[in-house]
């Protein structure tokens, strides 16, 4: 037992693992913040978002212990649990901010379409290691496409225009990096374009195409976009060091909504200022650089397609986000990944490391 942990221990990449760590502290220490200035109501979600995050810290340090194996030998039935609770969240589930993606447990909310994030690399990661890439590629790209599918059409009926575009960007990236023959790329653009216009028409709220219209045609006046000029407002007033932790007058005097969770990107940035901003795109820039750096160590295709999906699904996530701030792409309601608000997904992204570090521990056991 404690020579298993012993060997463990040693051969966790702890350089992933610190920068994950760090930017979770991170983020809560901007959370109390902004939930600081809101009285006892920000005290109580701040008590939640630790709890959340004390958890993922647990379920990641016991999936490392988990050999990975288990998750190729019972991704079907992840997958099939994905579905169940995108089903179960449309039909029980509560609606908050016109979305119905969350269900309500005594006092904490669970939003199942975080958890099927992590579900999805699991697919597409046995799913593409399989079988070569080279056999029948038409027929993998249409079925891996297909059990994708199914799960964005559910999330765009909630509707969730952002986490469904997250899955089709995960699934894409790794056709991509797959090399499939070019010529099938334009069945996916011609996918991409029916899939936006049946959403638009039947799917989307009026506010999600609002935000949608406003980048397209973005306003000069503050009546308009407010979110969006708020937030750049926040961003350009940092500076270099920031006005302080807990004296962002953005955040603190509640000019910029949603500044916990959707901006949180333009809290740090007024807060701490560019060294702040600086310092925790060096944690992520870490985060890509390990696990990349350890793909040539894998000696299993599920593991390479797993760590390829996780840099993949995190880059796309941070890259929104922080382009929402700054007024470069669409609203979507994309969180920082460790940083934001939201208990739901610091739990998936923490179950991710904690698969990926099994991964790479068991990858570095093998090869000695």
């Amino acid at each position: 037992m404690f020579g298993k942990l012993r060997v463990i221990v040693k051969n966790l990449d702890w350089f992933l693992l610190a920068s994950v760590l760090l930017l979770v502290c991170f983020g809560l220490a901007e959370v109390y913040s902004v939930s600081y200035s809101q009285g006892a109501g920000g005290l109580a979600i701040f008590k939640k978002q630790l709890l959340a995050t004390i958890l993922g810290v647990v379920l990641m340090g016991a999936l490392i212990f988990v050999d990975y194996y288990f998750f190729y030998s019972y991704n079907h039935y992840f997958y099939l649990a994905a579905v169940i609770l995108l089903i179960a969240v449309l039909v029980f589930g509560e609606i908050i901010n016109g979305t119905k993606g969350w269900f309500s447990l005594w006092g904490f909310s669970l939003q199942p379409v975080e958890l099927v994030k992590f579900c999805l690399l699991l697919l597409l990661a046995r799913y593409f290691s399989d079988e070569p890439m080279s056999s029948r590629p038409l027929r993998r790209l249409l079925i891996s496409g297909l059990g994708v599918g199914i799960l964005i059409m559910l999330v765009l009926v909630q509707p969730d225009l952002g986490s469904a575009a997250v899955l089709f960007a995960v699934w894409f990236c790794l056709v991509i990096f797959l090399n499939f023959p070019k010529k099938y790329l334009l069945i996916i653009i011609v996918a991409i374009l029916a899939l936006f216009a049946l959403s638009w028409q039947f799917f989307l709220k009026d506010y999600q195409k609002q935000r949608i219209l406003s980048f397209v045609a973005p306003s000069t006046t503050l009546s308009r976009d407010y979110n969006v000029n708020q937030a750049m407002i926040a961003v350009g007033a940092g500076g270099w060091l920031g006005r302080g932790l807990g004296f962002g007058s953005q955040s603190q005097l509640k000019f910029l909504p949603e500044a916990k969770n959707d901006f949180i990107f333009a809290v740090i940035s007024e807060e701490l200022g560019f060294v702040g901003v600086a310092l925790a795109l060096f944690f992520f820039a870490i985060i890509f650089y390990r696990l990349l750096a350890n793909l040539k160590k894998i000696n299993n295709d599920f593991g390479i397609f797993f760590l390829l999906g996780s840099v993949t699904l995190i880059f796309i996530e941070m890259f929104v986000n922080i382009g929402m701030n700054m007024g470069l792409l669409p609203v979507v309601g994309i969180g920082l990944p460790f940083l934001s608000y939201g208990g739901s997904a610091m739990l998936a992204h923490l179950m991710i490391i904690g698969v990926a570090e099994s991964i790479i521990v068991r990858a570095k056991i093998k090869n000695y």
